[in-house]
């Protein structure tokens, strides 16, 4: 039987747990459809051998070109993806192993991408050339296919939905609630943070700090309920950032910010634990939604807003959001929170078939050109 040689490229390496609920499904999935030799091109290669079901990890970031082109030369096909890569600060980054697989006549396929901002000239163009160059374009919503439509992609693009939305619920570990305090009687209500970066640069701080603090302190008045601050990128800023809201909340010592270290299918399984949440990474809204836990969100990126479009939710832009809108929005979630669960159990069934739709295109294309270069 044929062992098809993959390497995924992407966010990897353990910094997110939204970008390894992307990996771990897409391993899963293809797992489960062909007898694989699984790459992958990591930032932190310890991590990802240990976290995933792969063959192997390269230190993508610290090899050159010339060190990375036998990794790239053995495979049957380049995966790009999925998560929001495409953006003007790291475009360059990503696709670098992209255009090297194309230059050796290795396909390429974008799995289930996000794209913007793409303003810088230079990024919009490397961005034509790679894709229009792929052998397969999917992206995880319409706005990411706005976007590269804007940049002058001209080739098919499919959109089909994130991978993340077929992950499954994992055990916690033992003892788990207790260590965290999370065993008590109030309800538990999830908050999400994030920082200011490379890929969200229009962020204030300071106003977004003020928002989630005071709706948390609304929720604890009106739920009787303890926050949870839920760090996706625990090695990173979030753990800071989650304190920073704490000291600004009047009600600091019901908060709680957990602290061990869990998979994303851990986590998914304490998100399912909340009456409710709130909060701006796009991976633990969608974690809510796998776990019909309402919730209210604070975009501050496309990919937030494309997501919530997908659920047929309103949104108020971030920088656009009040102390008052947000007070708002959450008594209108929660006095709501059973249309908005039925309208999840409506529209998720279809998105995670789109999600299954990049397994298959990303399957056809293996069996396609694996035979093509066998016959030559």
């Amino acid at each position: 039987m044929h062992t098809y040689r993959v390497g995924i490229s992407g966010s990897y390496g353990g910094l997110n747990l939204g970008d390894e609920a992307i990996l771990q499904v897409i391993v899963r999935e293809l797992r489960r459809s062909l007898p694989l030799d699984v790459t992958v091109f990591s930032r932190d290669p310890h991590d990802t051998l240990a976290r995933h079901d792969v063959e192997r990890a390269v230190p993508v970031r610290d090899l050159s070109r010339r060190e990375v082109l036998p990794e790239v030369r053995r495979l049957d096909l380049f995966i790009l993806g999925g998560g929001g890569i495409l953006f003007d600060a790291e475009a360059s980054i990503y696709l670098r192993e992209v255009a090297l697989a194309q230059e050796l006549g290795i396909p390429v396929m974008f799995y289930a991408v996000g794209a913007g901002p793409l303003r810088d000239p230079s990024a919009r163009s490397l961005v034509r050339k790679c894709l229009d160059r792929a052998a397969a374009v999917t992206v995880r919503e319409p706005r990411a296919l706005r976007t590269l439509q804007e940049a002058g992609v001209q080739r098919e693009i499919a959109i089909t939905a994130d991978p993340a939305l077929l992950l499954e619920p994992e055990p916690l570990p033992e003892g788990a609630l207790r260590r965290e305090g999370l065993d008590g009687r109030r309800p538990l209500v999830g908050v999400s943070v994030r920082e200011r970066g490379v890929a969200a640069p229009d962020i204030d701080e300071e106003h977004y700090h003020g928002l989630l603090a005071s709706a948390a302190d609304r929720l604890v008045d009106r739920l009787d309920a303890d926050p949870v601050f839920v760090p996706m990128e625990p090695r990173v800023l979030d753990v800071q950032h989650s304190h920073a809201v704490l000291a600004r909340m009047a009600s600091a010592r019901r908060a709680i910010v957990l602290k061990g270290d869990y998979t994303a299918g851990q986590v998914l399984s304490l998100v399912g634990r909340f009456a409710f949440a709130v909060g701006m990474r796009l991976h633990f809204l969608l974690f809510a939604t796998l776990q019909r836990v309402p919730f209210v969100a604070l975009p501050y990126a496309e990919k937030v807003l494309g997501f919530l479009e997908q659920l047929e939710m309103d949104a108020v832009p971030l920088q656009q959001m009040s102390v008052g809108q947000l007070a708002a929005l959450v008594d209108c979630s929660w006095d709501q929170r059973r249309d908005v669960q039925a309208q999840v159990e409506r529209l998720l069934p279809s998105l995670q078939e789109r999600a299954r739709e990049t397994n298959r295109i990303a399957v056809d294309l293996l069996r396609c050109c694996s035979a093509a270069r066998r016959a030559d």
